[in-house]
């Protein structure tokens, strides 16, 4: 399995002393049902329901006090009582009965020694259909597609995932580990697709998976949409968000459309609440909080860079490639960045950020911002030489601290850059494939920061 960190997410709750139920969210074909399946190994009994079945879903509607669902549950899947505490159940699919969200709030106040997991691709729909959710009641954790560090895992490359853990990283591995992250950056990190490849190592033979998985997500508008109108304007957002992925976009006219700005909007924000995309609005300041500008245009960021590669038909430019960067105009690696940084953040409430300062005379614009330790790290994706860092320089003028990170297609190094205000940092240089390890490496930053203080 090389979802190993979630699994480890889960034991810890599993471990908790007042443990809630948990709700995992995740796009459909992220492996939310095939990584609790193998969570349920650590239990004596294992419940599955899928609520799109009538046979499991009928215990939910006919619901009169937890007590007898327990007993039904436990009769009906052939399942004893008396092994209640060391029993999982996993109810697939929730969103198909709203009413048995609730059920939730009475298994944590009532039956909490049962270890219960509910899952829903289609969740967050609900949130404006008047359904009581159980805040305070229940857990949340967010599945993303597989990450680097879980591709070198389901590859079976140990050794490389070993030397990428190392901080700081041996020379000697960072060839390897760049044609490595090529061969990820290309079919990117859906569960289905990155297992297929680590048996098979067929490229052509994943053309039909992608197909399966973007014909998929459209034929699941229906659930997403309020009215017929809005089917046609989710459609129309999904196919158009590939070729707009990494680009700042504006809602007016969206994919070279003639819907309104509403329209778009509306669209857009459903489908982020699917989890299929991120709408990543910038943020101006240079020190905490990070608070997101709305009233300006936002960047596209969707599930997965793979799918992005199929559909707008870049995947040969990628297979041939030296540097990522010169990959669509840089947007490739870009977008494949954020997906990293997204790819341990498990908190509902994750997100990316970048920053701009808007001007007349001039715009500056840094990739991403990342918070760590009460300080805002500027992160730039971008090949040549420091001097070439305009955007980076700008943010470093406003900055009450002297460290940046830019990430490349060369090897690990650190080295001294200056604005053109004078003001001198430090730049972590780091190959592209370390996007993963980034905490780990500032926090290496600042110890070396340390020592030469000493």
């Amino acid at each position: 399995m090389f979802k190993r960190q979630l699994l480890q997410e889960l034991e810890k709750w599993r471990l908790q002393e007042r443990r809630k139920p948990l709700v995992i969210r995740g796009a459909r074909q992220v492996g939310k049902t095939t990584l609790v399946n193998q969570f349920a190994i650590q239990y004596d009994q294992y419940i599955y329901l899928n609520l799109e079945l009538a046979e499991d879903k009928e215990p939910f509607e006919k619901f009169t006090s937890i007590e007898n669902l327990v007993n039904t549950l436990f009769f009906l899947k052939n399942k004893t009582l008396a092994k209640k505490n060391n029993t999982l159940i996993f109810i697939d699919e929730i969103q198909e009965v709203p009413k048995a969200l609730n059920t939730l709030r009475f298994f944590f106040e009532s039956a909490s020694e049962i270890s219960v997991i509910a899952a829903g691709s289609m969740l967050e729909t609900l949130f404006d259909k008047n359904i009581s959710f159980p805040n305070g009641r229940v857990e949340y954790l967010v599945i993303r597609p597989v990450s680097f560090p879980e591709f070198l895992s389901a590859m079976g490359e140990t050794a490389a995932l070993e030397q990428l853990q190392q901080i700081p990283l041996a020379t000697f591995a960072h060839s390897k580990l760049l044609g490595l992250f090529h061969t990820y950056a290309l079919i990117g990190g859906m569960p289905e697709i990155v297992q297929h490849y680590a048996t098979n190592k067929d490229l052509v033979a994943l053309a039909p998976i992608y197909d399966s998985l973007i014909s998929g997500y459209l034929e699941d508008v229906e659930k997403y949409a309020r009215s017929n109108a809005q089917v046609l304007h989710i459609r129309h957002c999904i196919q158009s968000s590939f070729s707009q992925a990494g680009k700042r976009i504006k809602f007016e006219g969206f994919g070279n459309s003639a819907y309104r700005s509403r329209e778009m909007g509306e669209s857009l924000r459903t489908l982020e609440k699917a989890l299929l995309l991120h709408l990543i609005y910038p943020s101006t300041t240079a020190t905490l909080p990070i608070v997101p500008d709305i009233k300006k245009s936002p960047r596209l960021q969707i599930l997965d860079s793979g799918l992005l590669n199929y559909f707008v038909g870049i995947q040969k430019e990628v297979l041939g490639t030296v540097d990522l960067n010169s990959i669509y105009q840089g947007t490739l690696i870009e977008h494949l960045v954020g997906q990293e940084l997204l790819a341990f953040q498990y908190n509902a409430l994750s997100a990316l950020h970048f920053w701009v300062k808007e001007k007349k005379e001039s715009t500056a614009e840094v990739d991403y911002i990342f918070p760590f330790d009460g300080l805002i790290i500027p992160i730039e994706v971008k090949s040549g030489k420091e001097g070439t860092l305009k955007s980076l320089h700008s943010f470093m003028d406003l900055a009450p601290h002297d460290m940046a990170i830019r990430l490349y297609a060369g090897e690990l190094k650190i080295t001294e850059a200056i604005t053109q205000n004078g003001k001198k940092y430090q730049l972590l240089n780091l190959p592209y494939y370390l996007a993963s390890q980034i905490e780990k490496y500032i926090s290496w930053l600042k110890r070396i920061k340390k020592a030469d203080q000493l």
